[in-house]
């Protein structure tokens, strides 16, 4: 089978659970036998696009005509059978889909936010969750409230794209829901059950786990969605050193709030922005990893690293996590989640600490059982299967 992987990867010097995510798929289906040809495009080469590319960026989001041109030539050349899409924006453009059914072509999509709605994918903005621009043919509200990049401009643009392409949505053959509140919002959007298929992310094993270590850790985007001033006003409603010592690692608009937090407090210790060596060892060396967004977050890559490891997860009870965590199975759960409020998540932290090492095999226990590559790879290649008869069907 062969399929082409088409991604916009996000900007390497801001950490992506996506990017990470779809470099170990790739890696993953080769490893099964399957021909993986990548069609992706980078965010960071954008400054190095020529003049005449620079000055058409502004709808790139919309046609992507140079993406579609190269794709068109690489489906006529390799024939695949079908596209497997993850991020198409800036620079591929929702358009891929449509350049896929040209060539017969059908189309895979996981579905890793919201963007289908929402301008910013997030549902989230001033610091609370938002659902203004749903159900609207236009999402006038992400204009007003400059939900994409703070700007009226580029939020004016998205919407413009969303609007324009809810037909070319609609017309993707089998959509991957990461979890059920993912395959709902999808139903919401006007997507049949019979073309949704829910099927987490995986992880490579990383092999048995260390011993624990001690302490905390918080390693995501420093950015007001990701929890991070939750999380200091959790930490600073316990005396300095009852809770062992809180590690911050990454970097974004909050680090001003991690480095202060740094300075004040002994045991609170900020790393800076870790490759993924040094996000390795410094979760060999915490106890809990801490995963608190307070807006829907889909599947936080952070928590399946953390399982993986052996290390339980104190999150928060919003988008994916509870899934993630397995706190509506039977058997024991991964970890703990509470409501995205500073005082619960306090009285969260000594229980997490004193409990991290009963909860540490249930947690790799919920890696193996639902995230694992065997498990995982297998069910994207039955989805795979399941279209491929379509390939080189007549355009649409």
């Amino acid at each position: 089978m062969k399929v082409v992987v088409a991604h916009n990867r996000y900007r390497e010097a801001i950490p992506s659970g996506e990017n990470v995510i779809v470099d170990t798929e790739i890696a993953q289906l080769t490893a099964a036998g399957i021909e993986v040809l990548p069609f992706q495009r980078s965010s960071d080469s954008i400054g190095d696009l020529p003049l005449a590319q620079k000055a058409l960026l502004p709808v790139s989001p919309i046609w992507g005509r140079a993406a579609q041109r190269d794709l068109a030539e690489l489906l006529s050349r390799e024939r695949p059978d079908l596209l497997h899409l993850h991020n198409p924006y800036p620079l591929l453009s929702p358009a891929v889909i449509r350049t896929a059914h040209a060539h017969g072509v059908p189309v895979v999509q996981t579905v890793h936010n919201y963007r289908q709605v929402c301008s910013s994918g997030l549902y989230f903005r001033d610091g609370h969750n938002c659902h203004d621009c749903r159900g609207k043919a236009f999402g006038w509200p992400a204009v007003q409230h400059k939900c994409y990049r703070g700007s009226a401009a580029q939020s004016a643009l998205m919407a413009t794209t969303l609007a324009v392409h809810r037909p070319t949505w609609k017309s993707v053959d089998r959509y991957i829901a990461l979890t059920g509140r993912i395959a709902a919002h999808l139903r919401d959007y006007g997507i049949p059950d019979d073309r949704i298929v829910i099927k987490p992310n995986g992880l490579p094993d990383p092999g048995e786990p260390a011993p624990l270590g001690d302490g905390f850790l918080y390693g995501a985007r420093l950015s007001p969605e990701k929890g991070l001033a939750l999380l200091l006003d959790a930490w600073r409603r316990h005396p300095v050193g009852a809770l062992g010592q809180l590690r911050i690692a990454g970097d974004g608009e909050l680090r001003p709030l991690a480095e202060q937090a740094d300075r004040e407090r002994a045991d609170v210790t900020y790393l800076g922005a870790l490759d993924r060596a040094g996000m390795e060892a410094a979760r060999r060396g915490a106890s809990v990893v801490v995963a608190v967004p307070t807006w829907n977050d889909v599947l936080p890559t952070v928590i399946l690293e953390a399982m993986s490891a052996g290390r339980p997860v104190l999150g928060t009870d919003v988008g994916g996590i509870p899934y993630l965590l397995g706190l509506d199975e039977p058997v024991a759960p991964a970890g703990w989640a509470v409501p995205p409020e500073a005082g619960a998540l306090a009285a969260a932290l000594p229980v997490a600490r004193a409990e991290a090492a009963r909860f540490a095999g249930a947690a790799r226990d919920r890696y193996l059982r639902a995230f694992h590559p065997d498990v995982v790879t297998r069910q994207l290649i039955d989805i795979y299967t399941d279209l491929s008869a379509n390939s080189h069907a007549t355009p649409r």
